[in-house]
């Protein structure tokens, strides 16, 4: 089964992984822009970095077969210091304009700290600005619960967002009704320690049921897995879930947001 994984760091992944993903039918991916394993130490880290993405990354990906996309920002984890991030901010319009470019991401929280918002409304009205996308980082912390809450009234303060154009990933069981009451989509990640399990997206799935969710790996550096996708869908299947419910979390559902974008296809 042809598969899109919405959110996965390839930057940190081998070839094998490509290859491996092209296997289990793998069609698409994107990847957020987000931290590298290490604080970046100048805005030109940065630029080699977005560079990378829109044209070092696509070709690796073009090899196996999938195509690349990716999302351009500075991360929340890097956003404590306003005048450097600032920079880095600077830099971003440069890159919308790359033809793998879908918008602004991965912002949002990593410590719910007041200059960390800052930066996130600037990002919120840079996309704005120039009619981008979102893809929004919901913070690793015990208080998810209030960080998001705080994304999604930073959001809805700017005026000019529209919540069908904005994805809140790394939702939980105790986050992800909120976000979908008030209109954006969200993201499920699938960690084997961390956030969602396979078995518990899964319940998500059928709690909440499968309007405006994704399934993606999110595989970055730290344990993760860049087949986590298809592995949540044996899952489902396991539980009796039909092909069309499996097809519309990890393949319908990512296009219809992703498709918003005029960048984004799948064939041709």
């Amino acid at each position: 089964m042809q598969y899109i994984d919405p959110h996965i760091h390839m930057i940190s992944r081998t070839t094998d992984d490509y290859a491996r993903m092209a296997q289990a039918g793998c069609v698409a991916l994107t990847e957020p822009a987000f931290w590298a394993g290490y604080d970046r130490s100048s805005p030109q880290g940065f630029w080699d970095y977005f560079h990378h993405l829109t044209e070092v990354e696509p070709k690796r990906a073009a090899a196996y077969g999938i195509r690349h996309y990716a999302w351009i920002c500075i991360n929340p984890k890097e956003a404590e210091d306003p005048v450097f991030a600032r920079e880095v901010i600077a830099l971003i319009p440069e890159f919308l304009s790359k033809p793998n470019v879908l918008g602004i991401g991965e912002i949002g929280l990593n410590k719910n700290s007041r200059n960390e918002l800052a930066i996130l409304e600037e990002q919120i009205a840079l996309a704005a600005a120039h009619n981008q996308l979102i893809l929004v980082h919901t913070p690793h912390l015990e208080d998810k619960r209030k960080g998001t809450r705080l994304i999604l009234d930073a959001l809805k303060a700017n005026g000019n967002i529209e919540p069908g154009r904005v994805l809140i990933d790394h939702v939980e069981e105790h986050t992800v009704e909120m976000v979908l009451d008030e209109g954006f989509w969200a993201g499920m990640t699938l960690y084997p320690e961390t956030k969602c399990t396979a078995q518990r997206a899964a319940d998500i799935i059928e709690m909440y049921g499968f309007e405006r969710l994704w399934i993606n790996s999110a595989g970055d550096w730290g344990p993760s897995d860049p087949l986590a996708v298809p592995k949540a869908l044996l899952e489902m299947k396991r539980r009796g879930h039909s092909r069309l419910t499996l097809c519309k979390i990890s393949f319908d559902n990512p296009l219809q947001f992703l498709g918003q974008s005029q960048k984004f296809r799948i064939d041709g």
